[in-house]
C-alpha cells in the first residue's frame, strides 16, 4: 500500500514557517506583509475561497485587505483599483479572484496585477520567467507550486534521472508544474487527452501528474509500481449513499487501485487542495521579503 502524501500535514508546516518569516521580517525591517483580496459579484464558491483566503493571511500576520465590488462594476472602475494597488506600498500580494462576470476582459485584468504583486503567478512577466528556469525572481502559481513541495517531500529536491508525465496541459497547473519538474531535473512529458496510448505512458512514470479534470480517469493499471502520484483533480460525483442530490470529492486517479500499486499518493480531498492556499500565503510573505530587499525564505 501507497504512503499517503498529507496536504493538510504538510500545508500547516509551510504556513508554520510563513507565520516565523512574517514576524522575523517584520522585527528586521517593520515590514508587514500585505495581501489585497478582490472579488467582483456574488458567486457562492468565490465567496467561501475569499473569506478563507482571508482568514488565513490574518492568521500569518498579514495585513489583509478585501475589495468587494458588485457584479456591476465596470471594467475600467476594476483596473483603477488595481491600479491603486499596486502603487500601494503596504499591499505586496494582489489577487483577482476568478471567475470574474462575463462582461470583463479577465486576461486584461490578470496582466494589470503588478508582476512583482502577481502572487497568483498568472502575469506573463512571471509565465515567462518560470518558463526560462528564473525561479529566484518568479512567481509560481499556488497550485503547482504546492503539488512541487509534496513531490520533494517525497522524492528529494533533485529529480535526476526520474521520468514525469504530467497528464493535462493548462496554464494553471500543467504547464507550470512541468516547468518546475525540469527545473528540478527530471524528465518532462507532458500528456493530454490527445495522447496516443497514454496509459501506456503514465506507466512509464515515476512522478505522474494527474490534472485532467476527469473523475477517476487514471485507473491503477496506468500506475508504474512504486511512483510517486500527485492527484491535482477536483470532481464532484454523485453519492447516492449519502442521500438524495448528495455529492461527493473525487480525484483524477482511481484512488484506490492506485494506492495499491503507487509508492506514495495524494487522497482528494486533503491532497493538493490545502496546499493551494498555504503556498499563496508563502508567495505573499516573498513578495514582501523582495520589497523590503530581505532574505527569500523557501518552503
Amino acid at each position: 500500500m501507497a504512503e499517503i502524501i498529507d496536504g493538510k500535514s504538510i500545508a500547516e508546516d509551510v504556513v508554520a514557517k510563513v507565520k516565523e518569516g512574517a514576524a522575523a521580517l517584520k522585527a528586521s525591517s517593520g515590514t508587514v506583509p500585505g495581501i489585497a483580496v478582490v472579488i467582483v459579484g456574488e458567486d457562492p464558491a468565490s465567496q467561501v475561497y475569499v473569506a478563507s483566503k482571508s482568514r488565513k493571511a490574518k492568521e500569518c500576520g498579514f495585513h489583509s485587505v478585501q475589495h468587494s465590488l458588485p457584479e456591476t462594476t465596470t471594467e475600467d472602475a476594476l483596473l483603477g483599483l488595481i491600479g491603486d494597488l499596486n502603487s500601494d506600498p503596504a499591499i505586496h500580494g494582489i489577487l483577482v479572484q476568478l471567475p470574474l462576470p462575463d462582461h470583463m476582459n479577465s486576461g486584461r485584468v490578470i496582466q494589470a496585477v503588478a508582476p512583482e504583486k502577481d502572487v497568483d503567478g498568472f502575469h506573463f512577466i512571471n509565465v515567462g520567467k518560470l518558463g526560462t528556469g528564473e525561479l529566484e525572481t518568479a512567481f509560481v502559481p499556488c497550485t503547482p507550486a504546492g503539488a512541487m513541495v509534496m513531490i520533494e517531500r517525497a522524492r528529494g529536491r533533485d529529480l535526476s534521472g526520474l521520468n514525469a508525465v504530467v497528464v493535462g496541459r493548462s496554464n494553471i497547473v500543467g504547464k507550470p508544474i512541468a516547468n518546475l519538474l525540469l527545473k528540478a531535473n527530471a524528465t518532462v512529458t507532458i500528456a493530454h487527452s490527445r495522447t496516443h496510448e497514454l496509459p501506456a505512458l503514465c506507466r512509464t512514470a515515476d512522478i505522474l501528474i494527474a490534472a485532467v479534470g476527469r473523475p477517476k480517469m487514471i485507473g491503477g493499471d496506468w500506475i508504474k509500481p512504486g511512483a510517486t502520484v500527485i492527484d491535482v483533480g477536483i470532481n464532484r460525483v454523485p453519492a447516492p449513499e449519502k442521500g438524495e442530490g448528495k455529492t461527493r470529492l473525487v480525484g483524477d486517479v482511481d484512488f484506490v487501485a492506485a494506492e495499491k500499486v503507487a509508492g506514495a499518493i495524494t487522497p482528494v480531498p486533503g491532497g493538493v487542495g490545502p496546499m493551494t492556499i498555504a503556498m499563496l500565503m508563502a508567495n505573499t510573505l516573498t513578495a514582501a521579503a523582495r520589497a523590503a530587499g530581505a532574505e527569500v525564505p523557501t518552503f
